[in-house]
């Protein structure tokens, strides 16, 4: 079966004197309404960077963290490479400007420039699971989001 798939992005991420910000394009603008009140938003984005026919192909990677297998398969990643390079980033909201397109962040892994695919509020009752279940290699990661900003990163990515 073929299916086309179109992908619209609703904005960017645009990165400014060490300033994050979600600027979403007039037309979709009137979708922020009542995001305000959220604490953190989920965005999905494209991780254009990435985007090629080798990464598109790549289905397995070598050892892309310290303590992980040999060899991963991308679906066990998080990372950028993968058939489509759809990413995704939960981010706490310092404002959101409805008519200015703009919801501010302390911070993203998104580069500047990245096209966002889409904003969804974080709801915990759908967001979140009580019993989780992780290999040993990525169980000592840091249980909270955050508790991510102080952890060392460095240390478990070989990328």
């Amino acid at each position: 079966m073929s299916l086309e798939i179109t992908i619209n992005p609703v904005g960017n991420i645009q990165i400014e004197n060490e300033r994050f910000f979600v600027s979403v394009k007039a037309r979709y603008r009137e979708g922020l309404r009542a995001l305000e009140g959220f604490s953190h938003i989920n965005i999905l984005w494209w991780g254009h960077r990435a985007d090629s026919s080798t990464s598109r192909d790549t289905l397995i990677v070598e050892k892309p963290y310290d303590k992980s297998p040999d060899i991963m398969g991308v679906f066990a990643t998080r990372g950028e490479i993968r058939p489509n390079p759809i990413l995704t980033t939960i981010a706490e909201v310092i404002r959101v400007d409805v008519a200015e397109g703009i919801i501010e962040l302390p911070w993203t892994d998104a580069e500047s420039g990245s096209p966002i695919i889409d904003i969804k509020p974080y709801h915990p009752c759908s967001d979140r699971v009580k019993n989780v279940g992780l290999p040993d290699w990525c169980a000592r990661w840091p249980e909270w989001y955050e508790d991510s900003a102080e952890f060392d990163w460095g240390s478990v990515f070989n990328f």
